[in-house]
């Protein structure tokens, strides 16, 4: 009878024993996170045919974006929750320093009341549009296949929300100042019916439903949010540098930080995806289609931002450039 050998402990989680290196805080607390990648017949180790279990495997796994392990993916920032809450803490003190020494220069008591009403219109409703982007960053991170992936999307999801907690602020700010110019009453009223929204609002409303998740992955973030990003905040920052509101531009640009992160996670995911072949003709058909209501939407609010001259046009070139340097 042969004598039982005892197993040889292990120098680190299994999963990562392959790089043969001590893992990174990293790689410890994000990859390979989730369990219901382990049974492709019942993801959440229920009844195969409960909804949750219908929907991830109509959704998740039979995506037609494949890859052979997703859980290969890494931000190349690295963040994880106690980097990001260090990161986003000095960037909020940066936002809120701002608040608090315009508003002791009496800031808004300066501003040209027709800009006033420029920023009743174009900006404070902007927290709706934020909130949607919350929104499909929370879905895409629920519905995805790997830890990593999700991470990012939560990150996102959470600037989304700083992005439209910002935007509350100013506008009970705003409001203090402007009692006449429908701060903190009529924004969803211009949200719903104002033209300069309703490209935005139809972008977003229609990928709020985008189930599947190669392309609602896609869809967020190679069309919706950079046709987002240099419109209601790039050009909006301009034309309040243009007319006096240095605030504004300051803000703006600081949310723009939050966006060159999240586009250097999404350009590492592409060149992931890239690695599968047929992965580059889905993507491309999926910003083909989704691509005109991006540009629809971005036509419909730059072309009546104030003292920007080609708004829409840079805008739309902006967005195109981000694609094209991902090879798409």
């Amino acid at each position: 009878m042969s004598e039982i050998q005892p197993l040889k402990p292990l120098k680190t989680w299994s999963h990562l024993a392959a790089r043969r290196r001590k893992p990174s805080e990293y790689e410890i607390v994000t990859a390979n996170l989730h369990y219901n990648d382990r049974d492709p017949n019942a993801p959440y180790e229920l009844d195969p045919g409960m909804f949750m279990n219908e929907w991830y495997k109509k959704n998740t796994f039979a995506t037609p974006l494949r890859h052979d392990d997703w859980n290969a993916f890494r931000d190349p920032d690295e963040v994880v929750y106690r980097t990001y809450n260090l990161m986003q803490d000095g960037q909020e003190t940066y936002v809120f320093g701002l608040f608090d020494q315009f508003s002791q220069r009496e800031h808004d008591k300066a501003i040209d009341p027709r800009w006033a009403g420029s920023l009743a219109r174009f900006y404070t409703p902007a927290r709706y549009l934020f909130h949607t982007l919350q929104m499909a960053s929370a879905y895409v991170g629920q519905v995805s296949p790997a830890s990593t992936i999700t991470n990012c999307n939560y990150f996102q999801m959470a600037d989304s929300l700083r992005w439209l907690s910002h935007t509350a602020y100013r506008t009970k700010e705003l409001s203090l100042v402007f009692d006449d110019k429908g701060f903190g009453v009529d924004e969803r009223r211009y949200w719903e019916q104002d033209p300069a929204w309703q490209g935005f609002r139809e972008l977003m409303e229609k990928a709020l439903t985008v189930w599947d998740w190669g392309e609602a992955i896609v869809v967020l973030n190679l069309v919706a949010k950079p046709a987002i990003e240099e419109s209601v905040l790039r050009k909006l920052g301009e034309s309040a540098r243009h007319n006096g509101d240095t605030l504004l531009g300051l803000i703006t640009d600081a949310q723009l930080i939050d966006s060159a992160r999240h586009r250097r996670w999404v350009s590492a995911f592409v060149r992931m995806g890239l690695e599968t072949p047929g992965n580059l003709e889905i993507m491309r058909g999926w910003i083909a289609k989704w691509e005109p209501l991006a540009d629809k939407a971005i036509e419909a609010y730059c072309s009546l931002l104030p003292d920007v001259a080609e708004a829409a046009d840079s805008a739309k070139c902006a967005t195109r450039e981000f694609r094209a340097s991902l090879g798409l």
